[in-house]
């Protein structure tokens, strides 16, 4: 699926390094611009303070967690698109993410063609 975001603007927000080379790469043909932050404080500042056009949020994070760096960012700017990505799985995980205020959510271990096709909704526009 190749997609071609080439004006968009993409913030990982993922404290395991591994996790974001990952992301890296399967976003890296679409040709965003890629950033990437590690803790849930740093992400906030991050999306007060620069245009985004999608956060991807991961859910355990140091300082303040994804849930919580949500709700923040929600407060101050409503239309950024937040995709919650998280090892965890249970239906209520996901029920906590969309309550938060993330516009969609994805399981880890994350399939590539399932993470386009879930930010598609966000930025084919």
């Amino acid at each position: 699926m190749n997609k071609n975001w080439q004006n968009k603007i993409i913030l990982i927000a993922e404290d395991e390094q591994i996790n974001f080379l990952f992301l890296k790469a399967v976003l890296k043909p679409s040709k965003a611009q890629l950033f990437w932050t590690k803790t849930g404080r740093e992400t906030i500042n991050f999306c007060n303070s620069h245009k985004v056009d999608i956060v991807l949020m991961d859910i355990k994070m140091p300082d303040l967690n994804g849930l919580e760096a949500t709700i923040e960012i929600k407060k101050t700017n409503p239309n950024i698109p937040i995709i919650a990505q998280t090892a965890y799985v249970m239906e209520e995980d996901e029920e906590a993410s969309i309550k938060a205020g993330c516009d969609d959510y994805i399981s880890k271990p994350i399939r590539p063609d399932n993470l386009l096709t879930i930010m598609s909704k966000f930025l084919d526009n």
